[in-house]
């Protein structure tokens, strides 16, 4: 699997009651992408499929009427999907998104989802932009609710009260509809198809949404899509020794105090000096937590180091089960 490329991890510690000898700090922990692609696999090139065809004008107008959609802005809003699939994978992933210079192609143009591409025209799209992989957005189609709300107010108002509503709506809900198909020519296989549907809410400037508001929905809805190819996380608690024992208890109590104002270098530093004094009651106690350190700075190979060091030559209780999770982690970062 390739490696996992995390954001910026936040860390909170805190502690047990006061008399106690343990605390703990939590902190992310990943998980596996939805979408798992291939070793081999790093550059992909997206297209934009969800255009209509010049004769279906017409009929895509009446639609755009009847949503309250502006027509013909789907062509640009769509295009700000694909902004956002590219601008979600920079930095925070080994894929590299492509965006050819020929970036559309007629589909339905509706919500109607399109009959697949065939391979060879998969093939020769990747083959020009010298890609592993083609993702279309097939699909895309964008709805405001302010009309139906507007009206459904104004009925709702007749019916109970017998006269018009002087309220007017104050926000209006954006939506877009998608559906993303990843194909893989290697082994003509759909990798990935999702049907997407992603909404934002925008206040409204006399009586009407903000004139980017489409598009910073078509915007968030490409990186919102794309998040499936990257780990997401879940808050987890590490456990860790508060006190030492013996000789060693005021300077270990040192190192647990720059822990918990995020000194941990100057911690780690000081739990090995306690670890490297031959004899030390409290040896087992800083190994762990010199472990625990390391994974909250992002480095799972010296914690798993130090977490196996505990249990093996100290026998710590609690670095035994730790080990056997930081194992799995580093499994999943490979």
């Amino acid at each position: 699997m390739k490696k996992i490329y995390f954001f910026g991890l936040a860390m909170v510690l805190l502690s047990f009651t006061s008399c106690s000898k343990y605390g703990y700090v939590r902190l992310n922990y990943p998980q596996a992408p939805v979408v798992s692609l291939p070793d081999n696999v790093n550059d992909i090139v997206v297209v934009n499929r969800s255009l209509t065809k010049e004769e279906d004008k017409n009929s895509e107008a009446i639609e755009a009427i009847t949503t309250g959609e502006i027509a013909g802005s789907d062509k640009l809003a769509s295009d700000e999907a694909i902004k956002g699939v590219f601008d979600g994978l920079q930095n925070n992933s080994h894929l590299k998104i492509i965006i050819p210079d020929t970036l559309r192609m007629f589909g339905t143009g509706t919500r109607q989802t399109p009959d697949r591409l065939s391979w060879e025209q998969v093939s020769r799209i990747c083959n020009t932009a010298n890609a592993d992989m083609l993702l279309v957005l097939e699909t895309f189609d964008s709805n405001s609710d302010l009309l139906r709300s507007a009206v459904a107010d104004q009925v709702n108002a007749v019916i109970t009260t017998g006269k018009p509503s002087a309220r007017f709506p104050t926000q209006a809900r954006i939506d877009v509809r998608s559906y993303w198909r990843l194909y893989d020519p290697a082994n003509q296989t759909i990798s990935d198809h999702f049907q997407q549907t992603y909404f934002m809410d925008f206040n409204l400037i006399n009586g009407l949404p903000p004139l980017n508001a489409l598009h910073e929905t078509a915007y968030a809805a490409g990186q919102d899509y794309v998040s499936r190819f990257l780990p997401s996380y879940y808050r987890v608690k590490r456990d860790m020794y508060k006190k030492g024992k013996g000789a060693d208890k005021r300077q270990f109590e040192m190192g647990w105090r720059s822990a918990e104002v995020a000194k941990w270098n100057d911690a780690i530093e000081i739990w090995k000096n306690i670890v490297n004094d031959f004899g030390s009651k409290s040896a087992g106690r800083a190994a762990l937590n010199i472990a625990v350190a390391y994974e909250v700075l992002g480095d799972t190979e010296l914690a798993l180091e130090w977490a196996q060091r505990a249990y093996r030559d100290y026998g710590d209780d609690l670095s035994r089960d730790y080990a056997k999770i930081l194992l799995r982690r580093k499994n999943l970062e490979l």
